[in-house]
């Protein structure tokens, strides 16, 4: 496990950064234009390239024959675009700032789903890797427990733009360890992986592996409710008549959601129950069960205890995800694979949060089961797509770059990431 360490070290610095930006930047426009719509529309231009960034980002990934400078020249982009916009917020030109957070946000994928992908060329096969593919999503997980939590508590404190300095810096950091972590040898990686993949093998490969396909199509589909979960509960302690609680039900969803993917990484993985495929349905089936409950939760401290109930099935989701990824993805564009999924997932929870927003008005209940309803619609695409559990394998060859007129098109709303 040389380096892996260090490489969870540098994870949670790039996704503490990531997680942060959502309210980071709505707090710091609504500080300099008195709108927090300004934010919410710099926060779409960050999130909108994800999708569209993962292909091209996971190809040169895969390409490059420099991966450190790849990686460490991703993370340094990433930190540059989240500094200049804690000082063009609210003073440059609206144009200028949503370049910035276009650029900014096409780095996203890197952050991700491209440093997970590393956790492979680090961690021999085996019960070692999986349990680091568990640590990493506890990375996903305990950035988004204290990124908010920390930004919320800088801006109360003093303003929005030091939060953003402190996001900068931790992006910084990671950028740094980034440097430090061992890198596959480009030349042996070209002889194991053969022809170099063009952009379209990412999504060639989660169209024809059926374990990919499966797991990508039931994330997508569970994440569109995950995207809906933060306004909902912002709404059901409305109804509560505790307005100010929707962020405790968020922090104990978070929270639980770290413990189960802390309590998988220690776990010992042997029989059935080590099966990723069957661990998917389980998680998303039991977040939604809980979640049905909240429906009907009379109290906020109920709620609070069935969101943190939930979280706790959520969390082995990720890690699950993860293996999958990496022991199905062809080694040719099993970067392109974790940045494609990454960058699905956060483009459903984005039009989660949207349709939410239209439908704000219904009664808040209805939308927490209609959010539960995608959990066990996403566990039961997954038992009918998955098929019977077939050995890890390298089935689909990478494109190559002659052959890549030939790749079916396949389009980013699926087929798939806090990550």
């Amino acid at each position: 496990m040389r380096g892996f360490k260090r490489y969870l070290a540098a994870a949670l610095a790039g996704r503490f950064a990531s997680e942060g930006m959502g309210i980071a930047l709505v707090l710091l426009a609504l500080e300099r234009t008195g709108s927090a719509a300004d934010g919410a529309f710099i926060l779409t231009a960050w999130l909108a390239p994800h999708v569209l960034a993962a292909p091209l980002a996971g190809a040169a990934a895969a390409r490059t024959p420099r991966p450190r400078l790849f990686h460490v020249g991703a993370l340094v982009c990433f930190t540059l675009a989240v500094a200049a916009l804690s000082v063009l917020v609210g003073r440059a030109p609206v144009a200028v700032v949503i370049a910035v957070a276009v650029a900014g946000g096409s780095c996203g994928p890197m952050v991700t789903g491209g440093l997970s992908s590393l956790v492979a060329s680090l961690v021999p096969a085996g019960a070692g890797r999986d349990r680091a593919y568990a640590w990493d999503a506890a990375t996903y997980n305990a950035a988004g427990v204290s990124a908010p939590a920390v930004v919320s508590l800088i801006a109360a404190l003093g303003s929005a733009g030091p939060a953003m300095a402190a996001l900068a810096c931790s992006g910084a950091v990671a950028a740094v360890l980034a440097a430090l972590l061992p890198y596959e040898d480009p030349r042996a990686r070209a002889q194991i992986a053969g022809p170099r993949p063009t952009a379209g093998g990412g999504f060639a490969a989660l169209w024809r592996v059926r374990e990919l396909r499966a797991v990508s199509a039931a994330t997508t589909l569970a994440f569109v409710g995950i995207g809906a979960l933060s306004t909902t509960a912002v709404l059901l302690t409305v109804s509560l008549g505790a307005p100010g609680a929707g962020g405790a039900l968020m922090t104990a969803f978070a929270v639980g959601a770290l413990s189960g993917s802390l309590l998988l990484a220690r776990r010992r993985a042997s029989g059935r129950a080590d099966d990723p495929g069957r661990l998917v349905r389980w998680a998303l089936a039991g977040t939604g069960v809980v979640l049905t409950g909240a429906a009907f939760a009379p109290t906020v401290p109920l709620a609070a205890a069935c969101f943190a109930l939930a979280g706790l099935c959520d969390g082995p989701l990720l890690t699950a995800t993860l293996r999958i990824r990496a022991e199905h993805a062809p080694d040719a564009v099993r970067a392109q694979v974790f940045t494609l999924g990454a960058g699905l997932k956060i483009t459903a929870a984005a039009a989660g949060a949207a349709l939410v927003g239209l439908a704000a008005a219904w009664p808040p209940w209805t939308l927490v089961l209609g959010i539960a309803a995608l959990q066990l619609a996403a566990a039961l695409l997954h038992r009918v797509t998955a098929g019977p559990r077939t050995p890890a394998a390298k089935p689909v060859p990478a494109p190559s770059a002659p052959s890549a007129p030939a790749v079916a098109p396949v389009t980013p709303q699926d087929a798939p990431t806090r990550p």
